[in-house]
């Protein structure tokens, strides 16, 4: 959940910039990246929002990979001792 907010800003920020390179103007492009979902308007908290998000997957990512390094490698398995 919290990476949808940050994917949508990528993507709807990636494609607008590739559609003003050749010429097209997609405002309702731009609304949906700065937060303004029709009815939905959170153009005010939207920014801080992604921004918090994207700490948040950072955060969790790096408790991720310390969680990992002390994995044993599948050499030292019990059983497999003598047979690598």
């Amino acid at each position: 959940m919290a990476a949808i907010p940050l994917a949508l800003t990528t993507a709807s920020g990636a494609i607008y910039g590739t559609a003003l390179s050749v010429n097209i103007d997609v405002p309702w492009l731009l609304r949906l990246h700065t937060g303004n979902f029709g009815l939905v308007n959170l153009q005010p908290v939207y920014s801080p929002l992604v921004g918090i998000m994207s700490l948040l997957l950072i955060v969790s990512g790096v408790s991720l990979l310390r969680n990992t390094r002390g994995a044993r490698p599948a050499s030292t398995v019990v059983g497999l001792e003598g047979d690598v």
